[in-house]
């Protein structure tokens, strides 16, 4: 039994679970929904034996496999659901850019599910080398934030920043809260589906829109018309018209590739020049999510590429 002090408050038990488990050493790296369904497959995993079962493969446990402070904190959190017998958390927690974040347990197939990926893992290495290339920023908005992970990677490489996250989902800026205060970053968190949410300049924009095409599913995929990038389209250019002079977008998302045509570069291309805006582009991965070319939406895709974008307002 761990005779501390707990945190009074929710909010505080995720901050403080968060400390406690990359104390214990604690490590997980969460793949695509499709492995995570195939690992548990192939393993048999029914019941979680350890840290990284509970809070990585979002396995049920028994009471006494968790340490009484750690299931305490879940409790506190309201993220600790009763299975029969069993108990299982609601949140994973994952590293990424050497931070742990919380987000979603699997399966993420709630409508308010907060998603965090080997996307955000390309979207956070995107964000620290494209930040290489720029120099002081002044204020920081992470649009659709989700786990804040683009704006808190972002807020450490430039410590002098203001930091803003931006989400329509009020359990992802939750979620995004806890993960900034245990990474030691000061944030805003605005409950907003767009940048009009946000008052006054921004120099930096950050943002991994939904890109793919499914109405049906939850908000984190749906990317719009457009074969999914529709959304990433229309970020892109609403954050060029807030940007200040010399400000830039960082823009990670997927293209739908059709005939070895890259439809939203093409866009891009067209539209930002006249804005002010010069645009450097580049595929960071050339086939991912290989899975969604079996759905008829996307019978004319040769595959989907992950891209980023910077855009720069002169």
């Amino acid at each position: 039994m761990v005779a501390e002090i707990l945190p009074d408050t929710a909010d505080e038990a995720l901050v403080e679970l968060l400390r406690r488990l990359g104390a214990l050493g604690y490590d997980f790296v969460t793949p695509t929904p499709a492995t995570h369904e195939r690992v548990l497959k192939r393993a048999a995993m029914r019941e979680a034996r350890t840290l990284r079962d509970v809070f990585g493969w979002s396995l049920p446990f028994a009471r006494e496999l968790l340490r009484p402070d750690l299931l305490d904190l879940l409790e506190r959190a309201g993220a600790l659901a009763a299975e029969g017998d069993l108990h299982r958390s609601l949140l994973r927690v994952s590293r990424v850019a050497g931070l742990l974040f919380l987000h979603g347990a699997y399966p993420t197939d709630r409508p308010d599910s907060v998603f965090l990926g080997p996307d955000t893992w390309r979207f956070a290495d995107f964000i620290l080398a494209a930040l290489a290339g720029i120099g002081a920023v002044g204020r920081i908005a992470d649009m659709g934030a989700g786990t804040g992970a683009g704006g808190i990677v972002a807020g450490r490489a430039r410590p002098g920043a203001r930091v803003v996250l931006v989400d329509c989902n009020h359990a992802a800026l939750r979620l995004a809260r806890a993960n900034a205060a245990a990474a030691g970053i000061a944030v805003e968190t605005i409950a907003g589906d767009s940048l009009d949410a946000v008052p006054g300049p921004i120099d930096l924009v950050v943002a991994n829109p939904p890109f793919i095409m499914d109405p049906g599913g939850p908000a984190y995929r749906d990317g719009g018309i457009m074969l999914g990038a529709k959304l990433s389209h229309d970020w892109a250019l609403a954050a060029a018209r807030r940007l200040e002079p010399g400000g830039h977008m960082l823009l990670y998302t997927g293209s739908a590739i059709v005939a070895g045509r890259d439809t939203l570069h093409e866009a891009l291309e067209a539209a930002l020049p006249p804005l002010g805006c010069a645009l450097s582009y580049r595929e960071i991965d050339p086939d991912i999510f290989g899975e969604q070319l079996d759905l008829p939406a996307y019978e004319t895709v040769e595959r989907i590429a992950a891209v980023g974008a910077i855009i720069a307002r002169s």
